[in-house]
């Protein structure tokens, strides 16, 4: 295994591949195929959640695929917006890639429901079955974005279960549900950072 870490966020370059993001201080890390941490390399949890079209939406939706993902919510006035379009600027991008999908997911699941998310999707363009805005149980999405997709390992605080949170990052997610990159998503350069890791993720799994 080699393992680096990274300083003022730039990760040294070690391989054409892309590093792993395998715990919550969001260090990128390389793994050897080889090696037997590689059967053990950290996974986005099973997950159920609805789409702006009432769908069920599950790991299952995304398998085979690479995915882009946030967190947001729909009455945010400022962040969420921007990003949103921006989403929508990376859905315009990737719109002929059927590799690669968006997910978005509301932190106020019991404000952002079914049809506020619908209204919301198509307010954005939204392509249905490219870009999907996901509600459900509160208590699911928090843990998700905490364990999971490690949304709120930025800050360096301490939050306890009803803390309320969103982020400015967007995660990228490899075919198998392994975090690959995390981005700032107001920041152009990342997001054209974003695209070119795609690519390589693309010719990865050739």
């Amino acid at each position: 295994m080699v393992m680096t870490g990274c300083s003022n966020n730039k990760a040294e370059t070690v391989s054409d591949e892309l590093p792993y993001f395998v715990s919550s201080d969001l260090t990128p890390v390389w793994i050897n195929k080889n090696s037997d941490e590689y059967k053990n390399i950290h996974k986005i949890a099973n997950f159920s959640l609805l789409d702006q079209n009432g769908n069920v939406v599950t790991n299952n939706t995304f398998e085979g695929k690479m995915y882009i993902t946030d967190f947001f919510f729909t009455s945010c006035p400022g962040l969420c917006t921007n990003l949103s379009q921006v989403m929508k600027l990376l859905q315009d991008y990737f719109e002929k890639d059927s590799s690669v999908l968006l997910l978005s997911h509301t932190v106020t699941p019991k404000i952002d429901s079914v049809s506020v998310l619908k209204k919301y999707a198509k307010s954005k363009y939204a392509i249905e079955g490219k870009w999907y805005f996901v509600t459900g149980d509160r208590d699911d999405i928090y843990e998700l974005a905490r364990t999971s997709y490690f949304a709120d390992g930025n800050y360096n605080i301490e939050f306890d279960v009803n803390s309320f949170f969103h982020s400015e990052n967007f995660t990228l997610v490899d075919q198998h549900g392994r975090i690959r990159g995390v981005y700032n998503g107001t920041l152009p350069a990342d997001m054209e950072r974003l695209k070119e890791d795609v690519k390589i993720l693309e010719k990865e799994n050739i």
